[in-house]
């Protein structure tokens, strides 16, 4: 559909289509290739960075086992080179990670094998380890939490007494002005490290249509089309709490989504005609409410006000979304710090039938009392038994009744975590009944890993660049030209309460079948937003999710050291939590099973709650 630059009077004719390729670094290249050939598209990006990729992958680069770029993004440009050209489609994404250059460099590579005239360029200045190294070795303390100090503990700190030896990346979150420097200047494909994930989509819109850095309505308006679109399947029915209702065959191979973004930055989600897929109103709200830090959504070139946004269904697979406000962004962007956090194992054992918990007991007592015995005990930073599962009553075959032991641990020395798996080996004769297990135990081998500390970092530090290739032309980003202070962040209860009683009589069901909900990771921190699908049942909704009502549905899951905030979206009836502090520092280091969170929308909604009858 692209031309090389937009059409004249584009941004009066038509919306930009901007697809997604890709929402994590193991989507497969051929869904860049269907959105080039079925997507009628402008624009093609993709996200391929999770908060863990470029860390680990630093590592393995400093080692040469990894070429610091995604291979997925390579084999997307790989599969879709020729189409692209032809169609003259343009392409940001963000799968140049580490080594943006060299990703950069191999595309350029193959479009003069295939003698394609394109225009190739990366964006850098989003690695800042040295500039972190630097300041902190200075004794500059700048390293304010992401989150203030809502939930900061000493484990999360503890890098800083030794940071040359401990930090392994720290990259910022850069904006689209890179990008929407390289699209004025002709660039076909854009090769990004570490960008917001939306900002592909920001940096895609401005160009289209020639917005100024101050057209902050439109440009939040971009950053909300950009979230809802980078998680891949999630804005077409993957990962969506109300997929039961379709049937599987609907579900099978999904495409990936597109958003059409008018002049006035509002927004619809869609998806390939020809593709597979569910792009509803509930589908696009899920996501929405994924991963966000409340009613504030934040990016480098723009704060995007969502308190009052609306969702609606416009025809079949297509959502409109709309009543997004923007202001100035922060002086602030966001910086993920990883460093080494020392060593960690975890062993897994079943037991089947009665007395489950008991058995359960009986092996926590044994290696807890032996590791006191020896002296080691507190050498542990996380030692947890996680009991995963109940049996089935009166069950009808043998893995019904079977449930599993997983003994979880941490410590700054490896040679601790051989104390443990010596003390169970200890045991192993003497276990409860009918204990057995995998005979694959590589989980139970003592591994480094890497733990995260989100940071704040002010945009002046950062030099963002587009750099043209073959010719090394590059152009500075800049730096926004307005910044709006960080607010705190809005925090309440129901406003003007009304007593549920009011609602009548009630019956006993799971949360669940009244509401959907999503949830998500924001470091160490779980975000949920819960929401209803018919207006009439918003009143209730609101009033019953208190902050405290939460804590009860969380039931032994909670501690006390949490805190919790929450917000409402009264348009699309959603009542929207941040937990702080259940990932401990992460989901690389997280002690959590679901270390990313997403199973949690799924166990509130699994609650058995009082619902009022006449939703029911």
């Amino acid at each position: 559909m692209s031309s090389q630059n937009p059409p004249d009077g584009g941004n009066l004719k038509r919306a930009v289509r901007i697809a997604n390729c890709s929402g994590a670094n193991c989507d497969p290249g051929i869904h860049m290739l269907n959105q080039a050939c079925y997507g009628d598209v402008d624009v093609i990006t993709g996200d391929y960075l999770a908060e863990m990729n470029l860390a680990q992958n630093a590592e393995a680069m400093r080692g040469g086992s990894h070429p610091g770029y995604e291979p997925t993004a390579l084999e997307g440009l790989t599969l879709s080179l020729d189409v692209i050209y032809e169609k003259r489609i343009k392409v940001i994404i963000n799968g140049g990670a580490l080594n943006p250059r060299a990703l950069a460099e191999r595309t350029l590579q193959m479009a003069t094998e295939r003698k394609l005239e394109l225009k190739i360029c990366y964006v850098s200045g989003d690695d800042l380890i040295d500039t972190v190294l630097e300041q902190l070795s200075s004794g500059n303390g700048f390293l304010n939490p992401l989150d203030g100090e809502t939930y900061v503990s000493q484990q999360h700190t503890r890098f800083l007494e030794n940071p040359q030896k401990a930090i392994v990346s720290a990259h910022a979150y850069l904006g689209a002005r890179a990008i929407r420097k390289g699209l004025e200047e002709g660039a076909d494909i854009i090769i990004c490290g570490r960008v917001s994930d939306a900002s592909p989509v920001i940096g895609a819109a401005q160009w289209w249509y020639g917005w100024p850095d101050t057209a902050y309505d439109e440009l939040a308006g971009a950053l909300v089309a950009g979230h809802l679109i980078e998680c891949s399947t999630y804005s077409t029915g993957a990962n969506f709490a109300g997929f039961d209702k379709y049937p599987i065959e609907d579900l099978l191979d999904l495409g990936l989504p597109i958003a059409e973004i008018d002049a006035r930055g509002h927004c619809i989600v869609t998806k390939a005609a020809t593709l597979p897929g569910i792009v509803t109103r509930d589908v696009i709200i899920c996501q929405l409410l994924y991963e966000l830090q409340g009613n504030i959504y934040l990016n480098s070139d723009v704060k995007a006000d969502i308190s009052n946004i609306s969702v609606e269904q416009e025809s079949e697979n297509r959502v409109s979304i709309t009543g997004v406000k923007g202001y100035p962004p922060p002086p602030t962007t966001k910086l993920a710090i990883y460093y080494r956090g020392g060593f960690q194992c975890e062993w897994k054992m079943n037991a089947t039938g009665s007395a489950t918990e008991r058995k359960y007991q009986l092996q926590e007592a044994q290696v807890r009392t032996k590791l006191k015995q020896l002296g080691v005990s507190e050498d542990f930073e996380t030692l947890e038994f996680q009991r995963c599962g109940i049996p089935e009553p009166d069950p009808q075959t043998q893995l019904a009744s079977t449930t599993y032991l997983r003994i979880f641990a941490q410590a700054k020395e490896q040679a601790t975590l051989g104390q443990l798996i010596k003390v169970i080996t200890y045991f192993f004769m003497q276990h409860y009944s009918g204990m057995h297990l995998s005979l694959d135990i590589r989980t139970a081998r003592p591994i480094p890993y890497l733990a995260y500390y989100p940071a704040l970092v002010s945009q002046s530090m950062i030099s963002e660049r587009v750099t043209f290739l073959p010719s090394s032309l590059t152009i500075a980003a800049g730096h926004p030209p307005i910044y709006a202070p960080l607010l705190p962040r809005e925090d309440y209860d129901p406003r003007e309460p009304s007593s549920l009683s009011s609602f009548g009589s009630t019956r006993a069901v799971p949360l669940g079948d009244v509401a959907l909900a999503r949830s998500g990771d924001k470091g160490a921190n779980i975000n949920i937003g819960i929401f209803v699908r018919h207006a009439s049942e918003w009143p209730w909704l609101r009033i019953f999710l208190t902050k405290d009502r939460l804590k009860w549905l969380m039931a032994e899951d909670w501690r006390d050291e949490y805190v919790i905030e929450r917000v409402e979206f009264e348009k699309i009836w959603a009542v929207h939590f941040v937990i702080y502090g259940p990932l401990g520092r992460g989901v690389s280091s997280s002690a959590r099973l679901d270390s990313l969170g997403k199973g949690f929308a799924d166990f509130i909604r699994a609650r058995v709650v009082d619902v009022p009858e006449q939703f029911l």
